[in-house]
């Protein structure tokens, strides 16, 4: 029976791949929203666009569908194939999540960077609201706890608890480290609770990055998408692999992953070390977590607003689930 319950839920994310015909004006227009809201995520040091994706119910079909893009449709293009490449890549999808991350990167790179300077705790305390929530509602797609899923959980936290400490390295600027870190980053971003942007902290690259988006540095830009290009096509295979033949143990990793990400995004913090930017401006880059001392209940109503969302958004799909 579990395995028929498996074949089923396959079959389901094999059908959802293939319906862009079905999808509608307004469809897309949904998606270019989800993939505005994992853009918004992706800016954030320590918050996955991989976790909202997961909220808004489309990180499976992402998955496959990015995993699509393989020898046989690629050959498909380079032939003149195209109505089937583009079918075969599900890239209506595609195109619509893409557009919606790169008009949030573009257009909130900046809004959020300067909400994280000056107003901190009240950010921090949306996102931790939200990743809570995220944690608890991904956990319950776990069919069956026993000790494979638990410990599985456990490792995913722990993991993602070392990560959110790690000291942010010393690194190049050159082309080839750049791309290294668009491979990286990315599969960082698809992963829930691993911040592809804290990634690019820890790797000493994330202000550069974030500089070059603001400036507009087309070398910069292109080399880390190619990188970014090559890492997340390579890794939604393992990661699709895993979710089908591993389904439990994996989606236990990823909750553990979310878990152990809030220690990055609790909204209280005392910086320990600072770096100055391009413009002068002194901005911190190490940080430790401290008791509330400010801001206590704007804080907590926007814990509640986060989770409040993630909450609405999940008995919204359950209806359309239903319907």
């Amino acid at each position: 029976l579990h395995r028929l319950i498996r074949r089923q839920r396959q079959m389901c994310i094999r059908d959802r791949c293939n319906m862009p015909n079905k999808r509608n004006l307004k469809d897309y227009g949904f998606l270019v929203l989800k993939g505005m809201g994992m853009g918004a995520a992706d800016v954030v040091p320590g918050v996955s666009g991989g976790t909202i994706a997961f909220i808004v119910g489309i990180y499976e079909e992402l998955i496959d569908s990015i995993k699509s893009i393989n020898g046989t449709t690629l050959k498909q293009l380079f032939t003149g194939k195209i109505a089937a490449f583009w079918k075969g890549i599900n890239a209506n999808f595609l195109l619509s999540i893409v557009a919606g991350i790169g008009i949030s990167i573009f257009s909130l790179a900046k809004i959020i960077t300067y909400l994280l300077v000056y107003h901190p705790i009240l950010v921090w305390s949306f996102f931790f609201g939200l990743v809570l929530a995220s944690t608890w509602f991904v956990s319950k797609d776990i069919k069956q706890w026993n000790w494979k899923t638990i410990l599985s959980f456990v490792v995913g936290a722990m993991i993602a608890f070392y990560i959110t400490v790690a000291t942010p390295a010393e690194t190049p600027s050159n082309l080839l480290f750049i791309f290294l870190c668009g491979a990286i980053a990315i599969c960082a971003m698809i992963l829930p609770g691993i911040s592809g942007s804290f990634i690019l902290v820890l790797l000493g690259k994330y202000f550069y990055i974030m500089e070059a988006v603001k400036t507009f540095n087309v070398p910069v830009m292109l080399v880390f998408i190619a990188g970014a290009a090559i890492g997340i096509t390579t890794f939604s295979r393992v990661l699709s692999f895993a979710l089908r033949k591993f389904h439990d143990i994996t989606i236990a990793v990823l909750a553990g992953f979310m878990l152990g990400s809030l220690n990055k995004v609790w909204p209280w913090k005392e910086t320990i070390e600072t770096y100055v930017d391009s413009h002068g401006m002194t901005k911190p880059l190490v940080e430790a977590n401290i008791a509330p001392n400010q801001f206590v209940w704007e804080a907590v109503g926007l814990m509640i607003l986060g989770f409040g969302i993630v909450y609405f958004l999940e008995k919204l799909s359950q209806k359309s689930t239903k319907a």
